[in-house]
């Protein structure tokens, strides 16, 4: 007997690129770009003595979300810990390319990435850049691109970039966000600066809670592909406009944001002056109990303006 099962409850966490992709739009309407049979590799890795994938690591295609065409790239954090190359950047810029012609409702990244590969490190930062220029082309077009943080990899390095280029983000609590990883962090300034090894610390810095507790995503959602289709469809419907007036919006409130949490040592400190009655009962907290802790922190910022 073959066992049926919903793919929209799948953990998003635990899921390959692939299945988040076919959990997270409409049935059976993906289109892949470059798929299988076209075994577009890295030309570097064997070099190296390293193994390679026949897609290098990403899912580029069309398909539809609630009806709606979209664009889709999905990164695999299981190869190389998703870390862009030379084709991994080209399939990803050459979709955001082509969202120009394309026209869809919007382009959906899901990022799971830890950032540059070191054996393509010219390549994959070159990809890093014209990435985000072709996400402002794109949103300069009116397009809108949402990106969905909860992979294994997290969002680090060049990765980090691309996200904060995205018109709106959604993340969960496995989600990280960041432009330097706890590793890097701690070769360059010490275990005491930053303990890689420390869990806690490193999701109260950077995880899904703390980014959306700090405007720095859009939505939260549950570890579900069926959570993030919700939360990609509704973020759709609400992406700015990408013009001077948001992009002075936003330095604003990135100096404001500088200017009252500057002198904070630890999240919780953050936390604290954001209103939480308890910062340090975050971590702990059910999904539910979060999204309301948000909420009363959102309308406490409305009612401070």
């Amino acid at each position: 007997m073959r066992i049926v099962t919903d793919p929209g409850s799948q953990s998003w966490y635990e899921a390959s690129a692939r299945q988040r992709v076919a959990g997270l739009v409409d049935e059976d309407s993906f289109e892949e770009f470059l798929g299988p049979a076209e075994r577009a590799m890295s030309p570097h890795l064997p070099l190296f003595d390293l193994p390679r994938a026949f897609d290098d690591g990403i899912v580029v295609g069309r398909a539809k979300l609630d009806g709606r065409p979209v664009l889709v790239a999905a990164q695999e954090g299981r190869f190389m810990g998703g870390a862009f190359g030379e084709i991994h950047g080209g399939k990803l810029v050459g979709l955001l390319r082509a969202a120009i012609t394309a026209k869809p409702a919007a382009v959906l990244i899901l990022f799971d990435t830890g950032g540059v590969r070191l054996q393509e490190a010219n390549a994959g930062e070159t990809a890093i850049a014209e990435t985000m220029r072709a996400i402002a082309d794109a949103r300069t077009a009116g397009i809108p691109v949402i990106g969905l943080i909860g992979g294994r990899a997290g969002c680090y390095g060049g990765g980090g970039l691309i996200a904060g280029t995205c018109s709106r983000l959604a993340v969960s609590e496995q989600g990280r966000i960041s432009v330097s990883g706890p590793e890097v962090i701690e070769t360059n300034k010490g275990a005491e600066e930053f303990d890689s090894r420390d869990r806690a610390l490193v999701w109260r810095t950077m995880g899904g809670k703390h980014r959306r507790l700090t405007g720095g995503a859009d939505a939260y959602c549950a570890d579900t592909v069926a959570a993030f289709r919700e939360a990609a469809i509704r973020l759709i419907g609400t992406a700015p406009a990408f013009d001077l007036a948001m992009l002075e919006a936003e330095q604003a409130r990135l100096e404001a944001r500088v200017k009252r949490f500057g002198d904070c040592r630890d999240a919780t400190e953050i936390w604290a002056r954001l209103g939480v009655n308890d910062p340090d009962a975050v971590p702990a907290m059910t999904d539910a109990a979060f999204a309301e802790t948000v909420a009363s922190v959102t309308e406490a910022s409305h009612d401070a303006r």
